[in-house]
């Protein structure tokens, strides 16, 4: 497939972000130069293949991809935009508002300027982590000002599309009321919720099984890029975490009655109904999160397969599933503490388990009953 970005493309600021764009338009042939603050890193992103390092006589670039942390993309796009006044200028911070705010009130034209953000990213950071496919399939934002040109638009459009990824077109404060709901505040409880665990003895640790693993996941995250992130989407989260406190005060109340009382048969019934009503109201927001393909979520039956820790059984087990004929809808991968064997919870269509079941009983898989 041909590009339809046309380059030069530079690229300022070469993290995960900047630099995984940079490998994949240079996979596309397309003419990516490199600038950062940091010569390190420029040199790192080069030779990750990422593109090559910006130098002062080079040709205008036709496309400028600002990837620098929220809280100082609008200077640099203001930077850019007055040193390459033919190009189309996009930034890949993940508040567009704060920046789109900024811009206006230094009074820059932004006929050339049109916010955007993957919604893509790593726990890792820096260029080591980049890779071409981060994008691939993952949405896009395309939040453009009133003022963006249509000709910058549809750069910005062809540059998603390059990276394999999905345009979505939203407003600039619809996007970060959204990212504050499905992304922001998300990482601060994961980050609170690892944190409590800092004065935890090791024994009880032990214990820990997939989902603390699932609900601490991103707290291993950048605090230097968060906290510019979360400064910037300041009024968005605020609101959110304030909703969230207010839960919790509801479940923590109804935990001191629960203590207060002598026994569990004198519970009393408004507080079982507030803990139960909690637990609930986490299905129906479950519920609400996409599925496969970014569809409607379904319904699948669950196979759960003993898989020993040596090189290539996984590989075999997913094989051996192919070749049984039966599509793998989901996976999920969970180590068995002080054992050298893991568990794989294959999702399979509804009316496909007992036939998976008795084909890998039968090629020797041990299953979990």
């Amino acid at each position: 497939m041909t590009a339809a970005t046309t380059g030069p493309v530079l690229v300022v600021g070469v993290g995960l972000i900047g630099a995984s764009v940079g490998l994949r338009l240079t996979a596309e042939g397309v003419d990516v130069r490199l600038q950062d603050p940091s010569r390190t890193a420029v040199a790192l992103a080069r030779d990750v293949g990422a593109g090559r390092s910006a130098r002062p006589d080079d040709d205008e670039p036709a496309l400028v991809v600002v990837a620098a942390p929220p809280d100082v993309t609008a200077g640099v796009v203001r930077a850019q935009l007055e040193a390459h006044p033919g190009a189309v200028v996009t930034d890949v911070a993940s508040v567009k508002g704060h920046v789109l705010a900024e811009l206006r009130a230094s009074g820059v034209p932004l006929d050339r300027y049109v916010g955007s953000h993957p919604m893509a990213g790593r726990e890792r950071s820096g260029p080591s982590a980049a890779v071409p496919d981060l994008f691939l399939g993952r949405p896009w934002v395309i939040a453009e000002a009133e003022e963006s040109s249509a000709d910058a638009v549809l750069a910005v459009r062809a540059l998603a599309v390059d990276l394999g990824a999905v345009p979505v077109t939203m407003d600039a404060d619809a996007h970060d009321a959204a990212v504050a709901a499905v992304s922001h505040v998300p990482q601060v409880v994961s980050s609170l919720m690892a944190a409590r665990l800092v004065g935890v003895d090791d024994a009880a640790l032990g214990l820990a099984g997939q989902g603390l693993r699932d609900v601490t996941r991103i707290a291993a995250s950048d605090p230097e890029l968060w906290t510019s992130i979360l400064a910037a989407n300041s009024a968005a989260v605020r609101p959110l975490l304030e909703a969230l406190r207010g839960d919790l005060d509801e479940v923590i109340d109804a935990l001191a009655s629960a203590d207060e009382a002598d026994g569990p048969e004198t519970i009393a019934t408004g507080v079982l109904v507030t803990l139960a009503r909690a637990i609930a109201a986490g299905n129906e927001g479950v519920a609400r999160i996409p599925g496969k393909h970014g569809g409607a979520q379904r319904a699948y039956e669950e196979v759960t397969v003993l898989v020993p820790d040596s090189p290539g059984e996984l590989a075999r087990l997913l094989t051996e599933i192919g070749e049984a004929g039966v599509n793998l809808e989901d996976l999920r991968l969970e180590h068995a503490a002080g054992r050298q064997v893991g568990m794989a919870a294959i999702s399979v269509l509804p009316g496909s388990a007992a036939r998976l079941e008795a084909e890998l009983v039968e090629r020797g898989w041990r299953l979990v009953v």
